[in-house]
Formats: C-alpha cells, sequence, structure tokens
C-alpha cells in the first residue's frame, strides 16, 4: 500500500508520545513493505538527511519553525503554515496514496487531508491523542478558546478512521460529533515484554521525570515530597526534566531548604531515567493533563509503581489501578499526593512485585506492537 503519514514533529528531533507513534508507525509500515512517505515540518539542518530508517521518505512540508512559546505552549502560526503545506502535498500527490494517517492536532493538516480526500480518494485516518475540554481550551487561548474549541469540533465531525489512546478522549471524540466509530488503543510501550524482577529493597526516593512545563505541575510534586518527608524521614525526591519551569523549580527548591534531599539536575538520557527509574520507590506524575500517561508503563516494566492525581484531562489515572500498581492522588493539591506517597512507602515491596505482576499480565495489550497490528489491520479492511 501507499502510506502517507502526516504530523508536523519528527522523533529525535522533537521528542514525545506522538512523535514516538509516527516515527514507529512510519518504520513498521516500511519494514512490511509498504511506501511510506512521512510529511513534517524541516526540523533537520539544510543539506542534511533526516535520520529514519530505509523505506520511510521523509518530506518538509514546511520550513523549520520554533513551535513552542516560552511558557511551552503551542505557536499559532507554525499549525497553519504546516497546514498550508500538507494541502499543496496532498492536492499535488494525494491520488497516489491509498491512506492518510493523520495527526489530529494541531487540527489543520487533518482539515487540509479531508478537504482534498474527495479529489483523491485516500482512505482518512485520525489518531486523537487528546480531545480539550471547554474549560481548557478558555484556559489556553482565553478569548480565543471559543474558536480552538470549534476547529476541535469541526474536525470530530470530518468522515474518518478514529484511534484513541484512552476512554476519557474517546468519551470526548464521540460527544463533539465524530461520525463513526472510535477505536482505543492501549499500547504505546515499546520496550520488552520480559524485564527483571523489581528489586528486593527500593531507596526510599520519589522520582518525577517530564518536561518541566506548566501541566507537569513539578512544583506540585515538589511540595508533595516535602510534606511526605514529615513522616518518612528519609525520604528524598529526584526531578528530571527541562523546560521553562526549570528556574521556578530551582528557586523553589532554595527557598524551602530542599537542596539536601531534592535535586533537579536537568534533562536526562534515556538510560539515565531508565536507571533513576528502576531503584525509585515510585514514580510521581503529577501532571493535569495527560494523553495517555507512557510512563506509568515505562515504570511498571521496571517493577516500579506510580502516582498520578486525578483531574479531568489526565487519561493517565486509565493505567492505575489502585493497590496494584500504584496510587491514585484524589485531589491536585499537595497534602493529597504526600498522603500517596506515604501509603506506597507503607505498602513496600508486596507493592513492587503486585506491580510487576500487573505489567506482566497486560504487557501485550500494552505494547506498542498491538497498537500499530490494529492500525495496519485497518488499513488492510479498508483496501478490500
Amino acid at each position: 500500500m501507499r502510506i502517507c503519514v502526516v504530523y508536523d514533529c519528527l522523533f529525535p528531533y522533537t521528542v514525545g508520545g506522538g512523535e514516538r507513534w509516527y516515527r514507529s508507525l512510519a518504520e513498521r509500515l516500511a519494514a512490511d513493505g509498504h511506501q511510506v512517505t512521512y510529511l513534517t515540518l524541516r526540523q533537520w539542518d539544510r543539506g542534511e538527511k533526516p535520520r529514519v530508517s530505509a523505506g520511510v521518505h521523509v518530506v518538509a512540508a514546511g520550513p523549520a519553525m520554533a513551535l513552542y512559546t516560552a511558557s511551552g505552549r503551542r505557536r499559532i502560526i507554525p499549525p497553519l503554515v504546516f497546514g498550508a503545506g500538507v494541502l499543496w502535498h496532498l492536492l499535488r500527490r494525494g491520488r497516489r496514496y491509498d491512506v492518510v494517517d493523520t495527526g489530529a492536532f494541531p487540527y489543520f493538516s487533518l482539515l487540509a487531508a479531508a478537504a482534498v480526500r474527495p479529489l483523491a480518494g485516500y482512505q482518512l485516518v485520525v489518531d486523537w491523542f487528546e480531545v480539550w475540554s471547554r474549560s481548557y481550551w478558555r484556559e489556553y487561548l482565553g478569548a480565543f478558546g471559543g474558536v480552538g474549541r470549534l476547529v476541535q469540533r469541526l474536525c470530530a465531525r470530518v468522515p474518518q478512521r478514529a484511534f484513541c489512546f484512552s476512554e476519557l478522549h474517546a468519551r470526548r471524540l464521540r460527544a463533539e460529533g465524530l461520525k463513526g466509530g472510535v477505536t482505543v488503543l492501549r499500547g504505546l510501550y515499546a520496550g520488552s515484554a520480559a524485564r527483571d524482577s523489581p528489586g528486593a529493597v527500593a531507596e526510599p526516593r520519589v522520582l518525577f521525570a517530564g518536561r518541566l512545563i506548566p501541566e507537569k505541575r513539578a512544583t506540585l510534586a515538589l511540595e508533595a515530597i516535602m510534606l511526605a518527608a514529615q513522616r518518612i524521614p528519609e525520604l528524598e525526591g529526584t526531578i528530571l526534566g527541562d523546560g521553562p519551569e526549570r528556574a521556578a523549580l530551582q528557586q523553589a527548591i532554595t527557598e524551602r531548604g530542599l537542596e539536601g534531599f531534592v535535586s533537579a539536575p536537568g534533562f536526562a538520557d534515556a538510560e539515565t531515567v531508565d536507571a533513576e527509574m528502576r531503584s525509585a520507590m515510585c514514580l510521581l506524575l503529577t501532571s493535569r493533563r495527560e494523553g495517555y500517561g507512557l510512563v506509568v508503563v515505562e515504570a511498571a516494566a521496571l517493577g516500579t509503581p506510580s502516582i498520578v492525581v486525578a483531574d479531568e484531562d489526565n487519561a493517565a489515572t486509565e493505567l492505575i489501578v489502585a493497590g496494584v500498581n500504584g496510587a491514585i492522588a484524589a485531589r491536585p493539591d499537595p497534602q493529597a499526593v504526600a498522603d500517596a506517597i506515604v501509603q506506597v512507602h507503607e505498602a513496600g515491596r508486596a507493592l513492587r512485585e503486585r506491580t510487576a505482576q500487573w505489567f506482566a499480565e497486560n504487557a501485550f495489550q500494552l505494547s506498542l506492537e498491538s497498537s500499530l497490528q490494529i492500525v495496519l489491520d485497518s488499513y488492510a479492511s479498508a483496501r478490500a
């Protein structure tokens, strides 16, 4: 089959769940013998060839542009430029494709693909990592939040083969007026399903690993660790990651006199994160907004339980079975999160063993391979 994958970012030039998903999808399709074009914004230096596997033809549909503002939020112009580039590419070459598989966000590329489809005749597949609520749109864009919500609803009502990565966002997508069904993909984990047993004794250390942007709420993690340490005297904290909130985090550590037992060394490579996660008592994910929460699965694969925070936009709670592979803090406040940390500490080795067992029992469903197979089967059924 001839397949066009459309996403404005390319791993590893930018790093995130969507980037990893589309890179894996494109390379798996090419390995299976399909003709694959990856349409994206240019993120590599001029004259350089993008670092992808053989068989994936990468096409720049727009110039290199800064995608995020200083606060870590998406800029408006790049999605418009990318949408125009996708429209132009598909008008010229759309008839060559059997399938166009695009991310829903940042929307304009989806609208471009939908506009050309009646002329080109390809199947349109859309991956919805998130469907934003009315309140979040208002918070994100202020007075223009209604416009963003309208564009999202318009995209949801385009005829498409839709995939989501959580029940939360599948429900929201249906509520936005999706025509046809939506399939929930449960797996994004690309690591090995056969992992070592959890260590006999974990260090009394809480690990936070993520981009330091407001939505991740690293300061909430810091305050919760500080409160939990009043009941777990030997407790320490490690905050891995970089981003626009790093300076504020470092200032908070200094002002609270926490340099002795909370460290924030900044960005860490995958090997370092893996080692830190393996030895930590628990992973702490204080995000208010997650489309999936892959880091919870990555921690469970090492026998490390996770703590997530209940919030209306946080789909990561779907990955936690309380008392089995972690805990869910009932409220996004420091005391509730600290209580969850103490709960995990008191559960000790038994919780680590249950976490490892939970991962073993769900490993295939949680795997990237399982989701890729569902998507590939959808291509084949459409062709039939």
